[in-house]
């Protein structure tokens, strides 16, 4: 078995709000893998003492205990039971119902002798590989995305926003204005009907998720991506999902997510390729199994 990961904040002056775990009981039968991306919150109260990095290491410890120890559980039980578990640690403190309370996106992989099963919750991204990707013998394999589709697919007026937002010089009061504009029409569909969802304080959230299940002889390895990482294919367009998974088998992730920082500093403003942060921190799990 092969894996590897790595994390790095998109700003070295403030904490990484990343997350990526592997867990392999000590039985030695399957594992699990867990990647988190922590929603930065706006500046301004958000409800909480607590910062996004606090949320992250919480839920996602979490997810990695409980992925491994309850068998008995779905996926989606687990992220319900750590969203409820990490709620309970901070609820006399903090307003929990606050929209932007900490949060995070979700992807959660757990195999053992007999199956895959995967679990997505917002923008961040799972590839699964089959056989005959570089790790198998089969010549029909081939690279799934798992994605969460939703936060892509808002009504047209939201991206009408974005655009105009985009269409504005950079640094102009103009261009301010529009983005809280823009900013306040997103979060109103935040973990809202006919909008998208995120893991924040709510355990029904996990319903939302993207699920399934691949039989474990489908299956030669894994790759979870946060949204700072996966910009190689949807913001810089290098290649697409499967181009992705091959450059992560041949130089790992510390590879892409080095190759995904040349790209933002060569085009620091974002003009040709559009990005709400210059940089943003980025995670990558990487598993053959």
């Amino acid at each position: 078995m092969r894996i590897e990961l790595t994390t790095e904040p998109g700003d070295p002056d403030r904490p990484n709000e990343d997350y990526a775990s592997v867990a392999l009981p000590a039985s030695g039968q399957g594992g699990s893998l867990v990647l988190l991306d922590g929603v930065t919150p706006p500046s301004g109260d958000a409800g909480c003492l607590h910062s996004v990095p606090w949320f992250t290491a919480r839920l996602g410890g979490a997810l990695g205990e409980l992925s491994v120890s309850r068998r008995d559980m779905t996926l989606p039980e687990i992220l319900a039971a750590a969203i409820g578990r990490t709620a309970d640690t901070h609820r006399d403190t903090c307003d929990l119902s606050h929209p932007r309370t900490p949060q995070a996106t979700v992807v959660l992989a757990r195999w053992d002798a007999e199956r895959v099963e995967h679990l997505v919750l917002s923008d961040s991204a799972l590839l699964v590989a089959g056989p005959g990707v570089g790790v198998g013998v089969a010549p029909d394999g081939g690279v799934e995305a798992i994605l969460d589709r939703r936060l892509d697919e808002l009504p047209p007026a939201v991206g009408e926003l974005r655009d105009a937002v985009r269409a504005l010089p950079r640094g102009s009061a103009e261009r301010q204005a529009e983005g809280r504009r823009y900013a306040a029409a997103v979060e109103a569909l935040r973990n809202a009907e006919g909008g998208f969802f995120t893991a924040a304080a709510d355990p029904s959230a996990a319903a939302r998720a993207v699920t399934g299940t691949h039989p474990r002889s489908a299956v030669t390895a894994l790759a979870a991506l946060t949204d700072g990482a996966g910009r190689w294919v949807e913001t810089f367009r290098e290649g697409d999902w499967a181009d992705c998974f091959a450059l992560l088998r041949k130089g790992g992730p510390q590879g892409l997510v080095d190759r995904v920082r040349e790209l933002e500093r060569a085009e620091p403003d974002g003009t040709s390729f559009p990005r709400g942060k210059r940089h943003d921190d980025a995670a990558v799990v990487y598993a053959e199994l």
